[in-house]
């Protein structure tokens, strides 16, 4: 059985020094160290992480060396462009959709999100799933850090 492939979206880093979201965060984090998870995060993760707090792009840039960090390619576009006309979410809120693309098309397992608003909502996820079998892609699990992190 290979390793499941996670990808983490910007709020995942973040989250890692959030008093809300630390511990979960820091177990996911732990459990990639630990080769449960084949980590997998992207070009518009760096992007948005190029901003952060200095701590932030570190455990980003630790964690990113042993990840598979994808590029957003024409397929990833297309499938965005296909949430979107399905009102997955709003124009305003693309690149949470392109986030949801990434990890479709790069055959996440789970995509891992602190964003209630936009992802990780069952309404949402219904919406990225039903568009990812119409355009012939595997349903992909959709859950916040504390879903998926080991017990440890």
């Amino acid at each position: 059985m290979r390793t499941p492939r996670l990808y983490a979206d910007t709020s995942v880093f973040g989250g890692v020094f959030d008093e809300e979201f630390a511990g979960p965060s820091q177990r996911l984090t732990e459990d990639i160290l630990a080769g449960r998870f084949d980590l997998v995060t992207s070009a518009i993760v760096a992007s948005e992480i190029a901003g952060a707090p200095s701590r932030v792009r570190e455990l980003f840039d630790e964690l990113s060396r042993a990840a598979n960090v994808v590029e957003v390619s024409h397929e990833a576009v297309s499938l965005q462009t296909a949430y979107l006309d399905a009102a997955a979410v709003g124009e305003r809120w693309h690149e949470d959709a392109l986030h949801v693309a990434l990890a479709t098309v790069s055959d996440c397992d789970l995509l891992v999100s602190w964003n209630f608003r936009h992802i990780v909502s069952y309404g949402r996820i219904k919406v990225y799933n039903g568009v990812n079998t119409l355009m012939g892609y595997r349903s992909i699990a959709i859950h916040s850090p504390k879903e998926v992190v080991s017990d440890a």
